[in-house]
């Protein structure tokens, strides 16, 4: 079973989000409003493999944050309660066996910490690993002034004390099930995860924002690259954020991402987009195309 929450929304610039590229060519493929501003969704990854684990891919900003700085800049709205939205699958924290953060970023891994009924700071996932790279841990423990306000070192804390993180150095296979492969631009150590997980028609969720008419069957690896393609519209390398830290590397990462991904056998989720979350690409000629929108 392969699905995608979405648990909220957001506003961020459209010049942050595509960097030196002039408005007129990305606004072409995303919208902005009249302040410019681009609606920036987070899609949460939950699959169900066939080794009986249970994963989730960026849990999301989560609730317990959305009053606090940074995430007041963004204007969230929309915001689901991801345990919620987990329990109407039938899937309970408990049975949640592994969490992946492709980055420490708030937007993407704050819901993985929550306070419990006496006001105190959890784990959501008690029996999960929590997998994130050592170069992006340390980052946040030493950020850098560019960095420091995306994130909230008290959340990784609390999973750290809890005895749940996993560091990484280096791309590895912890199951049959997942390839975890690290790429520096976006922030250090940026977190690509390669799932593969078995659908079959009867066992798509359907998504009522996805065209209705495209859907995955047979074996499929899914793949989440976070920020190095936080939009469908970022297949176009040149296309990189002002968000990078390291742009050059940024480009070689994304390129190489979508060399690997363009035989049709990858099914690519897009984190933040808000109107195509989910799709495989091709390449024609030295370009790469959205291929097929995929409802799930």
């Amino acid at each position: 079973m392969f699905k995608l929450i979405t648990t909220g929304y957001f506003y961020a610039d459209g010049g942050a989000m595509f960097g030196a590229i002039p408005k007129v060519s990305w606004s072409r493929s995303y919208p902005a409003n009249e302040r410019n501003l681009c609606v920036l969704a987070m899609h949460t990854g939950v699959i169900s493999t066939g080794d009986g684990r249970i994963m989730i891919v960026d849990p999301g900003v989560g609730q317990d944050q959305l009053k606090d700085s940074p995430a007041i800049y963004y204007q969230f709205y929309d915001t689901v309660d991801l345990c919620e939205e987990l329990e109407h699958i039938g899937i309970k924290p408990e049975d949640v066996t592994d969490v992946i953060f492709t980055h420490l970023h708030f937007d993407h891994c704050g819901a993985a910490v929550r306070k419990n009924v006496h006001g105190t700071p959890e784990p959501v996932f008690p029996n999960a690993a929590h997998w994130v790279s050592r170069a992006q841990y340390e980052s946040e423990c030493s950020p850098h002034p560019l960095e420091a306000a995306s994130f909230v070192p008290r959340n990784t804390e609390i999973l750290d004390k809890a005895g749940l993180l996993r560091l990484i150095e280096a791309t590895i296979e912890p199951n049959e099930s997942l390839r975890i492969q690290l790429y520096d631009g976006h922030t250090l150590g940026q977190i690509a995860a390669y799932i593969k997980t078995e659908t079959s028609p009867n066992e798509i969720l359907p998504s009522e924002a996805a065209p209705a008419n495209t859907c995955m069957n047979g074996n499929t690896t899914i793949v989440f690259p976070g920020d190095i393609l936080p939009l469908a519209s970022h297949i176009v390398p040149e296309r990189i954020s002002a968000y990078d830290l390291y742009p050059t590397l940024s480009y070689n990462g994304k390129t190489e991402i979508l060399e690997k991904t363009a035989s049709g056998e990858y099914t690519l989720v897009f984190f933040h987009d808000a109107y195509t979350p989910c799709a495989t690409i091709k390449k024609t000629g030295s370009s790469f195309k959205i291929n097929k929108k995929i409802s799930i």
